[in-house]
C-alpha cells in the first residue's frame, strides 16, 4: 500500500456562498464522500478546510501576505489516504465534492524515506 496526499484546489473568490441549507448539504456531501473512504479503511488523515489567509515565508526571510490572490486556485484542504497505486488514488478522487463547484484535485504520492 502506498500513502496518497489529496490536495483540492479551488478559486475562493467563486466558491459558493450558498444559504445555510445549501451549505450543509455540501458539508454532507464531503462527509458522506469521506465516510466512504474512511469505512474502505484506507483514510489515514483527514485535514481539515484552510481558510484563505496566510502566510509566506520566502528564502531571505521576509514574510508577504498569502497565499497568492493573483494565482485563480487556491489550496483549499487536504486528505492522507492509502492505497495500492495512483489509480486507485484516481478513482477515489473522482468523487470529490470539490469537483461539483469547478475546483480539482491534485494527487501525489508520499514518500516513504
Amino acid at each position: 500500500m502506498k500513502e496518497f496526499l489529496l490536495i483540492f484546489r479551488a478559486d475562493y473568490k467563486t466558491m459558493p456562498k450558498g444559504s445555510p441549507e445549501e451549505m450543509q448539504a455540501m458539508t454532507k456531501r464531503w462527509m458522506d464522500w469521506i465516510g466512504g473512504i474512511a469505512a474502505q479503511n484506507k483514510l489515514l488523515n483527514i485535514g481539515n478546510r484552510l481558510i484563505s489567509e496566510g502566510r509566506v515565508v520566502k528564502a531571505n526571510k521576509s514574510v508577504t501576505d498569502g497565499p497568492y490572490m493573483e494565482i485563480k486556485e487556491s489550496v483549499v484542504g487536504y486528505l492522507i489516504i492509502k492505497v495500492e497505486s495512483y489509480d486507485k488514488a484516481i478513482e477515489i478522487a473522482k468523487g470529490c465534492p470539490i469537483l461539483n463547484i469547478d475546483g480539482n484535485v491534485e494527487i501525489r504520492e508520499v514518500s516513504q524515506l
